[in-house]
């Protein structure tokens, strides 16, 4: 039978009681499995913008800045969208795309085309494009000017949020963590935060010019490593570290010195 440790020295990843052990770590498990989900969400978004597998710098302004040479519709044909329908229907609507979108073969032709292949996506209410309405389709068929601002503003404040909460929580389990120096304990929490609010003002940035772009991937990969890290620590210390029955103390009183 584990003896008790006194007062507070329970209070670290390592000695930490059971429920708030499988508490935490059901906690990181979903989030790291969340993360990953994230990640290849993005592969098959922004990584496809340039039309090749893999996420570079031409992804990321083609989704912010825009190709400015054509229009976001064939942009997005030729990229992410590109395996959504076949490659007749694909020519015919870059054809008819190219020939200005004329309303005149809206009707006839394009309206069930769209409603075949696009609108399970962008149907109404889908919060983005409406492809059965004409006049969306006409506003994505101009040329490509990158993200608008409402999509940005939308994008922006998700990320802001959603994602703050993620590092917090996991920033808050590492906090327990024992055997970190105290400079290094705060830059692996801090550093998250800081790279995030990186990212999200560099898609500011490359819509008003391409060459911030290389922020993005910055950031990006900035977040991901420090809470990668920050991730394996804490479930290490919680479940390898803990084997050796030692007492590590209060890890929160051990900061305050």
């Amino acid at each position: 039978m584990k003896s008790i440790p006194p007062n507070f020295a329970w209070f670290n990843l390592p000695n930490l009681p059971m429920p708030v052990k499988v508490l935490f770590s059901g906690y990181l498990l979903a989030i790291g499995l969340g993360l990953c989900m994230a990640g290849l969400q993005i592969m098959q978004t922004h990584g496809m913008a340039d039309g090749k597998p893999g996420l570079s710098l031409d992804d990321i302004v083609y989704s912010y800045y825009g190709s400015r040479s054509g229009s976001k519709l064939e942009s997005k044909l030729n990229g992410s969208m590109k395996g959504m329908s076949t490659p007749e229907v694909r020519l015919g609507i870059i054809k008819w795309v190219r020939n200005g979108a004329p309303e005149t073969e809206w009707e006839p032709q394009f309206k069930g085309i769209f409603n075949q292949y696009c609108v399970q996506c962008h149907g109404p209410g889908s919060g983005v494009a409406d492809f059965s309405q004409y006049e969306e389709v006409k506003k994505v068929a101009k040329i490509d000017e990158g993200a608008s601002i409402q999509a940005l503003i939308r994008s922006s404040h998700i990320h802001l949020f959603g994602i703050s909460f993620i590092f917090f929580f996991v920033g808050f389990i590492f906090s327990f963590a024992v055997g970190v120096p105290k400079w290094l304990k705060i830059s692996a929490i801090a550093i998250p935060f800081a790279f995030l609010i990186v990212d999200v003002f560099s898609w500011w940035l490359t819509r008003w010019n391409p060459s911030f772009a290389w922020l993005t991937l910055v950031g990006g990969f900035g977040y991901s490593i420090a809470a990668t890290i920050m991730w394996f620590m804490s479930m290490y210390q919680m479940w390898v570290l803990s084997r050796n029955g030692k007492i590590y103390g209060n890890a929160w009183e051990a900061d305050l010195k």
